[in-house]
């Protein structure tokens, strides 16, 4: 373990604090819907549903890619993502998740199902956006990754577009298949629902708690990370579990792409290999923490912008991280053989050099045989920083579980009683919790945060529009403000209170 000095520990406590005060405020809103059905029908007592979805929350984390949680910490500028551990990266922490928390808590208290991925995301695009205007020599809006804030809002938008219209229509569907009309009756005031549907709902209930952990659980644990690699980057930076057949691989592949790079190089200087390819020459000048470095590094980050052009510094600057990164593998049989010195600045590499060669994928720089070496050495590179340690998730899977205990009920009632003017019937709860679950581990596949709140919330309608059951104008318009609100009250939170942490982190003379 690390030795901390009392402001680090102090700021690393308060930062943890906040990322599971999140996944507990969370679970307000997006667990309690997981649960709703089960508890409005009276399929299971309040207490063993929110233990079980809780529990089933635990497995959806457990079993979780991250590609969700590193999804999130992409959508933050670069130079406070590889600087986490220094004031700026602390102001951003602590204005995303206070942002997302007064929004969440706030929306709560009115009894509306918001989405805590909106609440987040908007927070992140304030602190990007407020970073670009204080940060000499950036453009504002140039420390937003445009391209994934588009993929992630996309994704955002379309998924209650297909909560409502496909869970109408599989409501529509199951009255014609399924001959059953206990199932399409609104639950009694007393007694439960029949076996069979008990059953049913259980299951869905199931699902979209397990669905909801595998996504919305994930949001935590790239922030938790986030903050764990800048305060502790000997123990976090990098995997130390990871086994020599896995460090070997990563050393072959970046003899591999050190080539493909070695081209791009040479073709852009006119014929003259330069030194920075060089496996003997050269290397004093690119030592991490060395001007040229400290340029690469730059040059790089620029390149990773949505604003960023690829130029033949470009090529140099990846050639010479990459090289970097060869030097600090060398002679070691496993990850845990890095001095804990070396671990940051090899994340950092990595980071760089990882996010610069999957741009240039996607911008088909390259082809043929380079094609599939860059990206199997970005999946190598990948299993060096991309992972969560157990204790985090398991962490994070209680904080929900603990949140959705606590504040359930706001958000069960609304969802249950409150969005139709009839009450929900049976197979209207099981058709929203069917396509919710099905429309989260797609997204989960996808790499995409997702909103259980809007899937569910928009499948409930859905179902209530199909049924000819009518919509409750004011809790739809509060619903609805809510949603188009969150967004732009989240950018203005993050970067008023980015704004004003930096000032904090200055005053205590924190770099």
């Amino acid at each position: 373990m690390e030795d901390l000095t009392t402001l680090s520990f102090i700021g690393l406590a308060v930062a943890l604090l906040l990322a599971f005060g999140f996944e507990f405020v969370n679970g307000f809103h997006d667990t309690a819907n997981a649960v709703a059905t089960v508890i409005y029908t009276r399929t299971m007592p309040a207490t063993p549903a929110v233990i079980w979805s809780g529990l089933m929350n635990l497995l959806g984390v457990l079993v979780s890619s991250g590609a969700v949680a590193f999804g999130v910490v992409a959508l933050l500028p670069v130079e406070l993502v590889i600087h986490a551990g220094s004031g700026p990266g602390y102001a951003m922490v602590f204005a995303m998740l206070v942002s997302a928390i007064i929004w969440n808590v706030g929306t709560w208290l009115r009894g509306l199902p918001a989405s805590s991925s909106h609440t987040l995301i908007g927070a992140i695009m304030g602190v990007g956006l407020m970073n670009s205007l204080l940060t000499p020599g950036h453009v504002f809006g140039d420390g937003v990754n445009w391209a994934k804030v588009q993929d992630t809002v996309v994704a955002l938008l379309i998924s209650p577009l297909i909560g409502f219209m496909v869970a109408g229509a599989l409501l529509l569907l199951a009255k014609v298949l399924i001959k059953y009309p206990a199932l399409f009756k609104e639950p009694p005031s007393e007694g439960t629902p029949p076996w069979p549907v008990r059953i049913l709902l259980f299951l869905t209930c199931t699902g979209v708690s397990f669905a909801h952990g595998s996504n919305d659980g994930q949001k935590g644990m790239g922030l938790i990370m986030l903050i764990l690699v800048g305060v502790m980057p000997g123990v976090y930076a990098v995997d130390i579990g990871l086994n020599g057949q896995a460090v070997q691989q990563l050393v072959s592949t970046n003899r591999a792409v050190s080539g493909v790079i070695g081209k791009r190089v040479q073709a852009s200087a006119g014929g003259v290999l330069v030194a920075a390819t060089s496996p003997a020459a050269g290397l004093a000048a690119t030592l991490p923490g060395s001007a040229d470095d400290d340029k690469n590094e730059a040059v790089i980050s620029d390149y990773i912008k949505s604003t960023g052009k690829l130029d033949a510094a470009t090529f140099d600057a990846v050639a010479a991280k990459n090289q970097q990164i060869a030097m600090l593998l060398n002679g070691k049989t496993s990850i845990g053989d890095l001095p804990k010195t070396d671990r940051k600045p090899l994340r950092t590499d990595t980071y760089l050099v990882s996010s610069a060669l999957d741009k240039m994928v996607k911008n088909h720089v390259f082809s043929g045989d380079d094609l599939g070496a860059v990206k199997s050495y970005r999946k190598s590179l990948d299993q060096l920083t991309k992972f969560i340690p157990l204790w985090v998730k398991i962490a994070i899977a209680f904080a929900l579980g603990l949140g959705t205990m606590v504040g359930w009920k706001r958000i069960v009632v609304t969802v249950g009683s409150k969005i139709g003017k009839a009450h929900l019937t049976y197979g209207q709860g099981a058709a929203a919790e069917l396509v919710a679950y099905a429309t989260i581990q797609g997204a989960d596949l996808l790499g995409l945060p997702v909103s259980t709140t809007h899937i569910l919330s928009s499948g409930v309608a859905g179902t209530m529009a199909a049924n000819h059951s009518g919509l409750q104008g004011k809790t739809m318009r509060d619903i609805l403000l809510a949603w188009v609100l969150t967004l732009p009250v989240c950018v203005f939170l993050g970067s008023m209170l980015f704004a004003g942490g930096l000032l904090l982190v200055a005053k205590l003379g924190i770099k």
